[in-house]
């Protein structure tokens, strides 16, 4: 009988519809070759990007438990009943790296307090690309996640923030659902003061990536279309 517990790999995946190979390191193919079992979000897409990283793994091989806003929170202890059995088991986020604005935080919780190894991979996190890209403070930041969708709400948040900001001298991160992202920007130009800088970064990593930071007053002026793109948003009040 096997003693030794297995691994949980944390699998950093794309943040789009790029070649992988070309913003993975060859730790993640190499996961990927020798992991079978898998916990991800979306079984289609996870095939999908398993098989683009090792065409000839065989998929009926492949045992895939889904972790969602859908999976039960009992369900979870089972997810990790390979690796006590000594097989190692990878995390796939749908975008970006596992745990990261991921449910897959509570999968590694679990592992921890069943001293199960975490073996995090490197890949591509929106969240600090957009950071390293801003020209923003990079030493204290916040991800924030999603603002109140009502109007009135999301403008008080921001406000807040903006306040935090100015304080605590903090990068505040924050995200929109993709066809929300036009709204949202509005939104920010029109609540925070004019010298606010406020920083967008859109499509990371895709051909049609875009990044900039400008204060509000300039981006009021700017005619920039990010319905249905990924974005991340940051703003900093000197």
């Amino acid at each position: 009988m096997n003693n030794q517990k297995g691994k949980l790999y944390l699998i950093p995946t794309t943040l789009g519809d790029s070649a992988p190979l070309e913003v993975l390191p060859i730790s993640v193919k190499k996961a990927i070759e020798h992991i079978n079992t898998y916990i991800v979000e979306n079984e289609k897409t996870a095939r999908r990007f398993i098989k683009k990283i090792s065409p000839k793994k065989s998929q009926p091989s492949l045992q895939l438990f889904l972790l969602n806003k859908f999976t039960n929170v009992l369900e979870l202890p089972a997810f990790l009943d390979p690796c006590l059995k000594g097989v190692d088991v990878g995390l796939l986020s749908e975008a970006g790296c596992p745990g990261v604005a991921d449910p897959g935080a509570d999968v590694v919780k679990l592992a921890h307090e069943n001293d199960i190894q975490v073996v995090p991979l490197v890949g591509p996190s929106s969240i600090l690309l957009a950071i390293m890209s801003s020209g923003l403070n990079g030493q204290s930041f916040s991800f924030n996640g999603y603002l109140p969708i009502d109007k009135n709400e999301r403008k008080k948040e921001i406000k807040r923030l903006e306040r935090l900001s100015f304080e605590q001298n903090q990068s505040q991160i924050f995200i929109e659902t993709p066809y929300r992202n036009d709204k949202l920007l509005k939104d920010i130009c029109s609540t925070v003061s004019p010298e606010t800088l406020v920083s967008i970064a859109c499509d990371i990593t895709l051909p049609s990536e875009y990044i900039k930071t400008y204060p509000a007053k300039i981006w009021v002026k700017k005619n920039v279309d990010l319905h249905k793109r990924p974005t991340i948003f940051i703003i900093h009040k000197n």
